[in-house]
């Protein structure tokens, strides 16, 4: 390409500088995007304002050093081992497919292990999927693929050889350069093949391995996450939606949005349960539906912070409401972070009035009676229930936990913030979740309450009203 001498790593911001001479900056373009995405987003008047340039960057299109997005390339830096952790769709097997294959093609004679869960598996993906690296070959003369013999071999001697971590003696002898290890949240023996082979990643003077796969809380995967010397690579399904059927989007969005399952397989979070936890994260999806029945009664927890400003707790504001069948039903979480008094009374008014909530429950022991002249300010009419809290969090939290065990209450929808809250509520006492306390889920413990446990039951509650 003569337009832009020199290997496509150093021409990779000269073409960038040209296209954003001539592209209008408001051009809409997902975060991160490719430089290929960047060239195909040129319209008509981009084009002829470059000329025959442009014709020669249309031509770089379909080359993944340009097509390949940000999130797609090797961080810099001294790791040893790449960690990919990111949804499903994201691009992660052709990441490490074409790392895989630079490797092989600079370093002739490198010895390189790819390891899947299975030997099928990895074959069926690793190989000949359609991000695998027989499919990525530019030019496929120059590789050979030796079914029986496990083994990819470039005309440059450099040698790929499939290993199944469900065999972790397998790896016990053979050395290698490089690894790409896939879908090791799902590997069966994690562990014991990971170690055999790291241990033989000896050769050569810069041994690395790159694992790709959808966040999973195994202990492999905890152990790289925290682990020195690994480069972690972050990402989404959304992130890829340039090659993604657009209905697939859809769908996943409508059916597994805010979800445990959505946030692991599409959002690349790693969720991990914690050990002592109140509630399970599986006990939390079990409760999930997607519409709430008639309800008799809907009522607003209110937990108010001790302060204002960016630094103080967030306000939990959580809606609920009394199914005609008896059990209560979780419809809203309008918690505020960093709001004024003023502020988060603000939220409370406009959630009683979108929600027609004849009763407001709210949390008297940071500030008494001025929590209600707040409230009050906000809307006049707000029907407000002052509670003293005379227990932890947790032990109000209890019986409501218990509640949720009998199937007497459900979520509709997801509320991740206010679910993560509730994942940190340890038994006997303690919160390990997300910020300094669980704002949100004393919210909604003191809105269930009031629905299921009634005035005389409340743990440790005295009525302020």
């Amino acid at each position: 390409m003569t337009a832009f001498p020199g290997g496509p790593w150093t021409r990779t911001q000269a073409i960038l500088d040209i296209i954003g001479g001539v592209q209008d900056p408001a051009a809409t373009l997902p975060e991160g995007a490719s430089v290929a995405e960047r060239i195909a987003a040129l319209d008509k008047r981009d084009r002829a304002r470059l000329g025959g340039v442009a014709r020669e960057l249309i031509g770089l299109i379909g080359r993944w050093d340009y097509a390949a997005r940000a999130a797609q390339w090797p961080p810099e830096g001294d790791w040893r081992t790449w960690l990919i952790l990111a949804g499903r769709g994201f691009g992660k097997t052709r990441a490490g497919a074409e790392w895989v294959r630079m490797q092989a093609e600079m370093h002739g004679g490198a010895r390189i292990a790819l390891v899947g869960a299975s030997l099928a598996e990895a074959r069926a993906v690793m190989i000949e999927g359609e991000s695998g690296l027989l499919a990525i070959a530019p030019d496929p003369g120059r590789i050979t693929w030796e079914s029986s013999l496990r083994r990819l071999t470039w005309d440059n001697g450099a040698q790929a050889t499939l290993f199944s971590a469900g065999e972790p003696e397998s790896l016990r002898g053979p050395q290698h350069h490089f690894a790409w290890c896939d879908e090791i949240g799902k590997w069966p023996r994690g562990e014991e093949a990971w170690d055999n082979m790291a241990m033989g990643l000896r050769l050569g003077a810069h041994p690395r391995v790159v694992a790709t796969t959808t966040p999973r809380a195994v202990p492999l995967v905890r152990r790289l996450n925290g682990m020195a010397g690994v480069a972690i690579t972050r990402g989404r399904t959304q992130d890829n939606r340039a090659h993604l059927a657009p209905a697939f989007l859809a769908t996943m969005a409508e059916h597994y949005a805010g979800t445990r399952f959505g946030r692991q397989e599409l959002d690349g979070e790693l969720i991990e349960e914690i050990e002592g936890a109140l509630w399970s994260r599986a006990a939390i999806e079990a409760c999930r539906l997607r519409e709430a029945p008639p309800l008799s009664r809907i009522v607003i927890g209110v937990n108010p912070p001790a302060g204002a400003g960016s630094t103080s707790d967030a306000c939990g504001i959580v809606v609920a409401g009394l199914g005609d069948d008896g059990c209560a039903y979780v419809l809203d979480d309008a918690s505020l972070q960093g709001a004024s008094p003023e502020g988060w009374a603000a939220a409370v008014a406009r959630a009683a009035e979108r929600w027609s909530a004849d009763r407001i429950i709210a949390e008297a022991n940071n500030g008494g009676a001025m929590v209600e002249s707040v409230l009050r300010a906000a809307e006049e009419t707000l029907p407000v229930l002052l509670v003293h809290a005379a227990h932890g969090k947790v032990a109000r939290a209890e019986p409501v936990q218990a509640l949720y065990a009998r199937g007497r209450i459900f979520h509709v929808g997801a509320f991740t913030a206010l679910e993560d809250e509730m994942a940190g509520l340890l038994l006997g006492g303690g919160y390990e979740g997300p910020g300094r306390s669980p704002d949100r889920a004393d919210a909604m413990v003191w809105a269930i309450t009031e629905l299921l446990l009634g005035k005389k039951t409340r743990p440790g509650v005295r009525s302020l009203s």
